[in-house]
């Protein structure tokens, strides 16, 4: 007795290809250049993101980088001007100046220049505690210099403050409340109550701050 079985492919009807055909012979032509068409569009999709992602980060870094130098010259700033001390001192060639000169910031000479109390010694060497502080503005860099003696003296290298810097102006407040451009008193001794620092940079821009002079005595 022979019982029928149904045939595992059947023939090609109405235009559909039998299963074991489609195994046996693989894709056609058009299904695989639809398949690198999508793998093209998947992955210039992947690259556009990276690159995205890495240009938003670079920006944030160098955002981080401009914000991390704003805080840093406050804060070298605000720590020196609060241990301004009103004693002058004397040049290499034996000149005596005041204790603190200040310029507007314009015309390419020392920003501020003064004596500072509390210079840390650590390894003990014979030397004060006071220390020269010159602030000078050098092709867009704000540097600091510090002179190991405070009279006759050369300055160690300086260090970079911040990069970038366009302009800087300088303002000076008196014992009377009053605001000067330079601050250049006849008595050597005599410093101001505060001092207002204005920085034109690239980014963020303008920038003000003010600080104490002598709080921290």
């Amino acid at each position: 007795m022979r019982i029928a079985t149904s045939s595992v492919s059947r023939p090609s009807e109405h235009g559909f290809t039998p299963l074991c055909r489609s195994a046996e012979h693989g894709f056609t032509l058009v299904e695989l250049l639809v398949s690198l068409f999508i793998f093209g569009m998947l992955s210039a999709a992947g690259v556009s993101l990276l690159s995205f992602s890495v240009r938003a980060q670079e920006a944030a870094g160098a955002r981080l980088d401009e914000m991390a130098g704003a805080r840093r010259m406050g804060a070298m700033l605000a720590g020196d001007l609060a241990q301004a001390a009103p004693r002058s001192y004397r040049d290499a060639a034996g000149t005596r100046h005041r204790a603190f000169t200040g310029s507007p910031g314009q015309g390419g000479e020392a920003l501020l220049a003064f004596v500072r109390r509390g210079w840390e010694n650590l390894d003990g060497s014979r030397r004060p505690s006071l220390q020269k502080i010159v602030y000078r503005l050098v092709d867009g860099r704000l540097e600091r210099l510090a002179y190991p003696l405070v009279d006759g003296s050369q300055p160690l290298a300086p260090a970079a403050i911040v990069d970038g810097v366009r302009g800087i102006r300088l303002r000076y407040r008196d014992a009377k409340g009053e605001w000067r451009d330079r601050w250049d008193p006849t008595d050597l001794a005599e410093m101001p109550v505060a001092v207002e620092l204005v920085v034109e940079a690239e980014r963020p821009g303008a920038v003000r701050q003010l600080f104490l002079t002598g709080s921290g005595a």
